[in-house]
């Protein structure tokens, strides 16, 4: 039997598609930006070309990180609580939205769901996502959305059915993904969040905690080394997109916890002087210079809650997992954001 096709939007079940139009990134201008600061740095948000993709999807598997299988058993634990929290008939929204199972989860809890709107800043990925999610919950109205989710949106102007507009809505936001945005710009996110709620409404948010020094670099630093296969196919892609010619044979991948500012830091180490061009731009790496990747901030339960009072979003139920410090927050609107 095949699956019902969508006229308007071409994927199975899918209700709808919104393309907000998020304005493009400029890979070119962005890494060369941060090739020429003192400390060289490159975006992590080109990490997730198909390739990279496939190699984070790898990376949640591997033995040491925990966070996936953490905040997973989590959601599992805590899924009567999240159904009696959200009540009958919400309206689920997932910013940055994948092919986890994670959101399966959620549905499965949830009380009758509405529907569910995956967003993401790659239209071609969140209809990918939310069509195979639309195949198998083929009662559920399931909708999907091109959009950059550090942006405001008018979450009004969504073509749910009629009636779906006036349930909760509940956004969530998994992963501990807060936690790789500086500090500041995480305040932002949930800034940014809050104002897509209502009275009523609730951001339901995944955040890691701070831990051992070995479990969190082990985590971001593998036996396997799909980590640093991660990091080496954003250097690749550079090369490949922009004319480049680093040499990966001069650069070795390290993680490292940083106490005082409360994060792992990701690095690429120069094991040799080279000199290399990207974007027909000149740039020199000495022996133990860092290009800086990523970063994963790590927080208390305390330090989170903070973070959430400053955005606007009062914690009204937090969760911490067992085997490892992982935590959930059920957040609601402030009186005043």
């Amino acid at each position: 039997m095949s699956v019902p096709q969508n006229r308007k939007t071409g994927s199975p079940r899918l209700a709808f598609f919104e393309d907000m139009h998020p304005p493009a990134a400029d890979f070119r201008a962005d890494v060369l930006t941060g090739l020429a600061k003192p400390q060289k740095a490159i975006p992590p948000k080109y990490y997730y070309d198909e390739e990279g993709s496939r190699l984070f999807d790898r990376i949640t598997e591997q033995p040491e990180y925990y966070l996936t299988r953490t905040e997973l058993a989590l959601l599992e634990e805590t899924g009567p609580m999240l159904a009696e929290l959200a009540g009958p008939g919400a309206v689920v929204l997932e910013p940055g939205a994948g092919s986890s199972v994670k959101i399966r989860t959620l549905l499965d809890a949830l009380d009758r769901p509405a529907a569910y709107v995956g967003m993401d800043i790659s239209g071609e990925h969140v209809k990918a996502a939310c069509g195979a999610l639309a195949a198998d919950y083929p009662d559920l109205t399931i909708g999907a959305v091109c959009h950059d989710f550090t942006q405001a949106i008018d979450l009004d102007a969504l073509p749910l059915p009629d009636g779906l507009e006036a349930g909760r809505r509940v956004i969530f936001f998994p992963g501990s993904t807060i936690g790789n945005f500086e500090l500041i710009d995480a305040l932002g996110v949930l800034k940014t969040l809050r104002g897509w709620l209502r009275p009523g409404d609730a951001l339901l948010v995944g955040a890691d905690l701070r831990k051992d020094a070995g479990t969190l670099e082990a985590a971001y630093d593998d036996a396997a080394d799909i980590t640093a296969a991660f990091n080496f196919n954003l250097i690749e892609r550079i090369n490949a997109e922009l004319n480049g010619n680093i040499d990966l044979s001069g650069l070795r991948y390290a993680a490292h916890w940083n106490p005082y500012r409360s994060r792992v830091e990701m690095y690429l180490v120069a094991t040799r002087d080279q000199h290399f061009t990207v974007g027909g731009e000149n740039f020199v790496l000495r022996e133990h210079e860092t290009i800086h990747m990523e970063n994963s901030h790590k927080f208390t339960v305390a330090t989170f809650q903070d973070l959430a009072l400053k955005a606007g979003l009062m914690p009204r139920r937090s969760w911490v997992a067992k085997d490892q410090p992982f935590s959930m927050h059920w957040l609601e609107p402030a009186h005043k954001a």
